[in-house]
């Protein structure tokens, strides 16, 4: 993240991402496969680190061999062909957009982490300081509610950040900056899909 002035002279928080481009390997139709999407490559990886299977599937689309393959439902693939580039031309600035990401990981975390509880008091004897109190009822229903605080696995999961704002696309460096944060750590994979219903 860093930030960005645009030309009212305002200061906005953004996160600059490398946003394709991106190579359609796939065309899927309703005819073909009961439904319209494509499928799209982005990022590199060493040949030898693709198996034959995945190796004949890309040669199709090109020589490349892609980090991640993403599918996008469209309207017409007829518009799509095999090796095509999909760049940033599908955007335009002050456009809402809904980014899909998988949240960082900070493993098994107390109530505190997790679910922002407030500490008990840390005086001498205090022997409630980060535990997360009772958490049972009392002769009904005798068991702890479904769906209680506890503790746990917290973050690596499926996240989606709605309506963020398109604040600048720069086609030549494919980099697009979005007002506000997305899921996930530097470098990691996202989806960037456009809003059907923006607010």
């Amino acid at each position: 993240m860093t930030g960005y002035f645009t030309p009212a002279g305002d200061f906005v928080p953004v996160t600059v991402m490398e946003v394709g481009p991106c190579v359609v390997t796939q065309i899927k139709t309703v005819a073909s496969d009961g439904y319209n999407a494509l499928q799209l490559g982005m990022g590199t990886r060493k040949a030898k680190r693709v198996n034959k299977p995945m190796q004949g599937h890309l040669k199709k689309s090109g020589e490349a061999t892609f980090a991640c393959l993403r599918e996008v439902p469209v309207d017409n693939p007829e518009e799509y062909k095999l090796g095509q580039s999909v760049t940033l031309d599908l955007f335009d600035i002050g456009e809402k957009v809904d980014v899909v990401g998988t949240t960082k990981g900070r493993g098994f975390s107390g109530v505190i982490k997790r679910h922002g509880f407030h500490r008990g008091p840390a005086g001498h004897g205090s022997k409630n300081v980060r535990p997360p109190g009772s958490i049972g009822t009392s002769a009904w229903p005798s068991k702890v509610t479904k769906g209680k605080k506890m503790p746990g696995q917290y973050g690596a999961n499926r996240k989606t950040v709605c309506n963020l704002t398109i604040v600048d696309i720069r086609p030549a460096e494919n980099l697009l900056l979005l007002k506000g944060a997305v899921p996930g750590y530097a470098s990691n994979m996202v989806l960037v899909k456009k809003v059907k219903f923006a607010k």
